[in-house]
């Protein structure tokens, strides 16, 4: 017997609030907030498809104090470069810039400062594999 992977909780500690977090995870992946959650609750959840873990973003008392465990790389659908972008504009921060050319990753930082990475999209990664076997 296994598992299912039904939660990615992510803790929020103040300044930041839960919904709020959940929220810019929205704007990223393009999913809403569940609709029984609202300002000020204590556990927020993106409200994904059936079949796929949620993130659940869960207020905690104490702050952050080193680099994340667990991090999510992100594969976007637009070209990564753009992604960049779209993500900086919603309100996440630069940690790290790694991307070389056509290659490599930037990591990012949303606003209570949990690190992610945003790596090649489908398409730039075809193209990638493409030049390899040249």
């Amino acid at each position: 017997m296994t598992s299912l992977l039904r939660h990615i909780t992510v803790d929020t500690a103040p300044p930041h609030e839960p919904y709020d977090l959940c929220e810019f995870w929205g704007k990223v992946l393009g999913f809403p907030v569940h609709p029984d959650d609202a300002p000020g609750d204590d556990e927020v959840l993106l409200d994904v498809p059936e079949g796929r873990p949620a993130l659940l973003f869960v207020r905690v008392p104490e702050a952050k104090t080193s680099k994340n465990r667990v991090h999510f790389d992100l594969e976007p659908s637009l070209p990564r470069d753009e992604e960049v972008t779209r993500l900086l504009d919603l309100g996440a921060t630069m940690v790290d810039d790694r991307r070389a050319g056509g290659r490599g990753w930037a990591v990012l930082a949303d606003p209570a400062g949990n690190e992610f990475c945003v790596e090649v999209s489908t398409a730039e990664r075809a193209v990638l594999i493409a030049e390899q076997s040249v």
